[in-house]
C-alpha cells in the first residue's frame, strides 16, 4: 500500500479519502428496484472513480459565495479578521479575468515516481444548482514541492455563484504516476478478434450475468448488474492468485 504524508496549516481542510455521501451529494437511498430514480451511487464505475482520490473540506466558518458581475470577480463572505500570520487575507483573490485562487497551504508528500492532480470534486457532476467550485486540473510534482500553495478554480459565467460551505469538500486531489509514459496504438489484428470475441460473449451471457439486478428507473431506463458481478468475479481472481 502507498502511504502519503500531509501537513497542513489550516488543520480544518481536513483531507481524507472521498467518502461517496448517502443521502448527500452521490444521491438518496433509493435501492436498485423498478420506479427508483436513478442515483449517482448506483454507478460502480462513478464511484469507484470517486472514491479514487483525497477530498479536501472548506475550513472557515462562513460561507463564500463567488460571483462576478460586469466581469469583475465578488467575493461574498465573511473571514473574520486578519490573522496576522504573514498569509495573505482574505485567502480569495483574482486569477486575471477568467479565474480566481484560494491560498490552500496543503502539503502532501507523495513516495518517488508519484504526483498530485487536483480536479474538481466529484459531487460537481451531480449536483443540479450549478454551484460547487470548480477546480483547475494541474499536476504538481510534491515529491520535492513541499507545499501546494494556492489552487486555482475556474470562474462561474456572469450571473452564476460558486458555494463554499463550512465543512463541505470544494475539491478533489488523486494521486498519479509523475511520467504518463504510454504510446498509444491500434491493436493487432489477433488482438482484437480476441477483444471482440470477449465483446461478444458478454453480450450473449447478459441475461444469465444480469440475473435478478434487472430494472427500470422512474425515467424507464433500464440498468442491470452485468459489470458488478464480472468485477467481483475479476476480484476474486485476482485474490486467487495473490494466495
Amino acid at each position: 500500500m502507498t502511504t502519503i504524508k500531509y501537513r497542513l496549516f489550516t488543520p480544518r481542510l481536513a483531507p481524507r479519502r472521498t467518502k461517496i455521501e448517502v443521502p448527500g451529494w452521490a444521491g438518496t437511498k433509493e435501492p436498485r428496484r423498478d420506479g427508483s430514480h436513478e442515483q449517482a451511487w448506483h454507478c460502480l464505475p462513478f464511484i469507484e472513480g470517486a472514491q479514487s482520490g483525497i477530498e479536501i473540506f472548506y475550513p472557515y466558518d462562513n460561507e463564500l459565495r463567488v460571483s462576478r458581475q460586469g466581469g469583475k470577480f465578488i467575493f461574498d463572505g465573511d473571514f473574520g479578521p486578519n490573522p496576522q500570520t504573514g498569509v495573505q487575507w482574505p485567502p480569495f483573490r483574482a486569477f486575471g479575468e477568467n479565474y480566481y485562487t484560494y491560498q490552500l497551504l496543503l502539503d502532501l508528500k507523495v513516495p518517488p515516481g508519484l504526483a498530485v492532480r487536483t480536479e474538481p470534486h466529484p459531487r460537481f457532476y451531480t449536483s443540479e444548482t450549478n454551484d460547487v467550485p470548480i477546480a483547475v486540473p494541474a499536476l504538481l510534482r510534491t515529491e520535492w514541492w513541499p507545499m501546494i500553495s494556492f489552487m486555482v478554480f475556474k470562474a462561474p459565467h456572469e450571473g452564476g455563484v460558486h458555494i463554499f460551505r463550512p465543512g463541505e469538500p470544494f475539491m478533489q486531489i488523486c494521486i498519479v504516476p509523475a511520467e504518463t509514459d504510454f504510446e498509444l496504438v491500434p491493436m493487432g489484428m489477433e488482438e482484437a478478434a480476441e477483444r471482440e470475441l470477449q465483446s461478444r460473449r458478454i453480450h450473449a451471457s447478459r441475461e444469465t450475468l444480469a440475473q435478478e439486478t434487472r430494472w427500470k428507473s422512474s425515467t424507464n431506463t433500464i440498468f442491470d448488474g452485468t459489470y458488478r458481478h464480472i468485477l467481483g468475479a475479476a476480484r476474486a481472481r485476482d485474490r486467487a492468485a495473490e494466495d
